[in-house]
């Protein structure tokens, strides 16, 4: 097979290459070619067209053999050698005597276990989004590239000759150290791509990367926020009362925690300065606001307008939260927090987990899609994804469960299921979850508000609900007090406890009973 590593002469053939410049630079020259417009605030506005979200269909993993043995298939489509290198080809040929952009960076804020990419770029904005979203060098400290990104969204696949699905496609290539990406302008391939890459290479160090957010308290206590896209990871790290130490990608190592990235992502849909304040004055000059409508006139963003799309995303540096931890590293947790979008409305807002519940729960990663994360997504569908990351995980799911079961059990971190969707009934009838009500439970799970009060074993679920918490209706507390009519709830509850089952039957001969056993009894 050909070597792929001219690359690391950054592009062959390529026309000027703008090798890490400044935000300032990057904006200037993105308004240049016109990939944008400014905001009143001075963020930098795009559109990435069809595709407003990731195409989990269109990622592929290539089948070497140096990493065949390590990747679960069930979940992960192969891409054979020749097809990459052919593809490969076809995108170094399109790359002729075009202008690229290049960043050279970190993923990692732990530098043991850190690895440097470069990102390659066709657009300017693209490359300011990497800019801001990954560790960036210290000034006169190199990163020597050992693993690269080639993203060109103009060219577009043929999937009869490049083997694809689609014009679209994510390649990830372990054994070349390279991911391609074409066919797509959503930043957010990107990103993900290289916590895929992290979520391959850590849990072989011994590392548990995580899809979560993190913060830490003034006395050090770290807390972890797991769960999908548009359940609140990003929202409740951002605690003015606590220094955040990522919103969304995380490692646990025999350090403690770090961020895989140096930046936000944050969804924008429905912001507002008054529920979410560090967020919004966040977005400011350098940051890419992806796919938010923007008034003609007054250049100032409409965060309710969902015209475009319900994923709207504010890409920003970490230090553009006051009270964000650099470098982003902590103790070990104290406490951890699952979160969930209950779209059938049944589950509680808050429940303590044993580990055996907190595995179970783990694997399961329930949750709803909410509409707009996905293409083709266009209200909340209930879902199970693994580890709350499947699309992500390249490694067996039973790894990832393995290593968090050993560190709850060393370090006696609280584990808590809360739910961030419906109550008083389903999706379409019920409320989603009042905000305030989600902060005060997180706040008392931290602070250890809820060691003092009794709790009660839900029948159904198996996991056991405060009968109090400080500054939450206690009637809110059981879903079942939410319902009007008691028995739908009932019909329901055993529905989604059903669901569970038939979901967690895949794991049964690869795990303990006792895990098994900690889930529903619907």
């Amino acid at each position: 097979m050909r070597d792929l590593e001219r690359t690391a002469n950054l592009v062959e053939g390529a026309g000027t290459v703008y090798h890490n410049l400044t935000p300032a630079e990057l904006v200037e020259m993105a308004l240049a070619r016109k990939e944008g417009k400014l905001t009143s605030s001075g963020a930098f506005s795009v559109s990435t067209g069809k595709y407003t979200g990731r195409s989990p269909n269109d990622k592929f993993i290539v089948d070497a053999p140096a990493v065949h043995a390590n990747i679960a298939w069930g979940g992960n489509k192969p891409f054979s050698e020749e097809k990459f290198e052919q593809l490969y080809n076809r995108m170094m040929a399109y790359i002729q005597n075009r202008d690229v952009f290049v960043f050279d960076g970190f993923a990692g804020a732990d530098s043991e276990h850190q690895i440097a990419v470069r990102f390659i770029n066709e657009f300017a904005w693209q490359n300011l989004f990497v800019h801001q979203l990954f560790v960036r060098p210290e000034e006169g400290q190199k990163a020597e590239p050992e693993f690269k990104v080639i993203c060109l969204p103009g060219f577009k696949a043929i999937p009869a000759i490049d083997g694809t699905n689609s014009e679209a496609f994510i390649i990830l290539n372990f054994e070349k150290n390279m991911v391609l990406i074409g066919g797509t302008h959503y930043a957010g391939e990107m990103k993900k791509s290289i916590f895929t890459v992290m979520n391959y290479r850590l849990p072989l160090q011994g590392v548990l990367s995580m899809h979560c957010s993190a913060n830490t308290g003034v006395d050090g206590d770290s807390a972890l926020f797991f769960g999908l896209s548009g359940t609140g990871k990003t929202t409740l790290s951002a605690d003015p009362c606590r220094q955040l130490i990522g919103d969304d990608e995380h490692g646990w190592g025999k350090n403690g925690i770090f961020n895989i990235e140096g930046g936000c992502y944050a969804k924008c849909i429905h912001l507002s300065k008054e529920t979410e304040p560090q967020i919004w004055d966040a977005i400011r000059f350098g940051t890419v606001l992806e796919n938010v409508y923007i008034d003609e006139n007054t250049r100032k963003p409409d965060y309710d307008n969902d015209s475009i799309t319900e994923n709207s995303r504010a890409a920003y540096p970490i230090d553009h939260i006051p009270n964000a931890v650099v470098p982003s590293k902590a103790g070990h947790p104290n406490t951890i927090v699952f979160l969930t979008a209950d779209a059938f409305g049944v589950l509680p807002p808050i429940a303590k987990l044993t580990k055996e519940q907190a595995m179970y729960h783990f694997l399961s990663g329930y949750t709803s899609k909410l509409a707009g994360t996905e293409r083709g997504i266009t209200e909340p569908e209930a879902t199970f994804s693994t580890c709350f990351g499947a699309p992500f995980l390249p490694l067996s799911p039973l790894v990832y469960a393995k290593l968090l079961g050993e560190k709850l059990e060393q370090h006696h971190t609280n584990v808590f299921l809360i739910n961030t969707g419906w109550s008083g009934g389903p999706y379409g009838v019920g409320k989603r979850m009042k905000l305030s009500y989600t902060r005060a439970m997180v706040t008392a799970a931290i602070e250890g508000k809820l060691n003092r009060v009794s709790w009660q074993l839900d029948p159904i679920f198996n996991i056991y609900i405060p009968t109090e918490c400080p500054e939450v209706p206690s009637e809110v507390l059981n879903p079942r007090n939410t319902w009007a009519d008691k028995e739908a709830y009932d019909a329901q509850a055993q529905r989604l406890a059903q669901l569970f089952t038939k979901n967690f039957a895949k794991f049964k001969g690869n795990i303990p009973d006792e895990i098994i056993s900690a889930g529903p009894k619907g």
